[in-house]
């Protein structure tokens, strides 16, 4: 028996209340950053335009329920290889739709906005992805060895294709973002522990190889077509001052901006630390020179809070597919965060990938309210029923 909810009820107030905080953490960073000179373009009103904008995508993604996006998964997943592969092919250089920026090509160009069609993808990729493991499940209803193996080699299949589209861009970290969305649904699909733990073995393996290649086997692993600019990065995480002048700079920059703001910062627009493109990746180093130890520490438990109030959402859910989804979608939200707050203190490479709902960014922040939508959607329509342990795939 379903229970009768008002919208009140149903409505995700506490979601709503986390992201309005993000919305004034990004605009005063935003702003804050603009102070260094470096940009022309006033960037806060258009990003405070992208939240209005997610903000009614939300609205109508709620129109939609858990049923009818498992209907649309494979179509909208189609549709992000579509739009990769028309990247690809697209015509590119100066003038042209396609562009590089900072080597790779990967948006769209238009007199508006810049559209990065894997920012979507990487929603369309975990309703795919949640879709194909439920169906899975509900066709081998007994698991064995066999049938995980099989599940494992589809989930494989799947990741491949979009994963070599960003991968030719080339853009490594939204692909490492696949991967953790990947592993994450994984861990959480059912399959055997005999089999996930010498899989993770073997990723942890082949990572750990990589960098050793890469810092003695630069010639061989050049030849296998990976990109001096992925060597320079892991040369500058390491010994960033050696590389001052060059791959170092952003990194040291950066170290300097967060280390200069001590424990209660300098004060709104009171940077002194020259970071570029700080308020996109950097935006981090803005928050901390200009807030210091309290202010950074207050925008990760925003994060956390973000986080623990997805998971509590995911628990509620009865059906496989809604957990799946919502898994997929933390794990994206969360690599994103660990990412590059890391890289902004060399605990990681740098990459390029933003600060979810801080960072000024259309398609990042339109691509992760998307997913958010989706959450949103599938919690105002979740069904309760009298016996949820007997409708574990309704």
């Amino acid at each position: 028996m379903q229970t009768n909810k008002s919208f009140s009820d149903r409505f995700d107030w506490s979601l709503t209340f986390i992201l309005f905080l993000f919305f004034i953490v990004s605009l005063v960073a935003i702003s804050s950053a603009q102070t260094s000179g470096q940009y022309l373009t006033n960037f806060v009103p258009r990003q405070a335009l992208f939240y209005i904008v997610s903000a009614g995508m939300i609205a109508v993604l709620m129109y939609f329920d858990t049923d009818q996006y498992k209907k649309m998964a494979y179509y909208l997943y189609g549709a992000g290889l579509v739009l990769l592969l028309a990247l690809m092919i697209a015509p590119d250089g100066q003038g042209q739709i396609a562009q590089p920026i900072n080597g790779a090509k990967a948006w769209f160009h238009t007199p508006f906005v810049n559209i990065q069609p894997a920012e979507f993808m990487k929603t369309f990729y975990i309703l795919a992805l949640a879709k194909m493991i439920s169906a899975h499940h509900e066709h081998h209803l007994l698991r064995t060895l066999k049938t995980d193996l099989l599940l494992l080699g589809k989930i494989g299949f799947m990741l491949a294709v979009p994963l070599g589209f960003i991968l030719l861009q080339p853009d490594l970290g939204t692909a490492l973002v696949f991967i953790a969305i990947t592993l994450a649904i994984v861990v959480v699909s059912g399959i055997s522990w005999k089999i996930i733990l010498p899989s993770f073995g073997g990723v942890v393996l082949i990572g750990a190889t990589l960098l050793w290649m890469t810092l003695n086997m630069q010639d061989l692993l050049g030849k296998i077509g990976l990109k001096p600019y992925m060597f320079e990065r892991i040369y500058t995480w390491l010994d960033p001052y050696s590389y001052a002048e060059s791959g170092g700079y952003n990194l040291i920059a950066a170290l300097n901006a967060i280390g200069s703001g001590e424990v209660f910062g300098k004060g709104y627009q009171g940077r002194q630390v020259y970071v570029p493109e700080n308020h996109t990746d950097f935006i981090f180093t803005v928050i901390s020179e200009d807030f210091g130890f309290i202010g950074a520490s207050a925008v990760i438990i925003l994060f956390f809070m973000l986080i623990y109030h997805l998971t509590k959402i995911t628990l509620q859910f009865k059906d496989t597919f809604s957990t799946y989804v919502c898994a997929g979608i933390i794990a994206m939200i969360t690599f994103h965060v660990f990412q590059n707050i890391g890289m902004t203190i060399q605990l990681l490479p740098i990459t390029g990938i933003p600060l979810p709902f801080i960072s000024y960014g259309g398609s990042s922040l339109i691509g992760n309210m998307l997913a958010l939508g989706v959450v949103f959607s599938m919690r105002f329509n979740h069904k309760n029923y009298m016996f949820d342990r007997s409708r574990q795939n309704s």
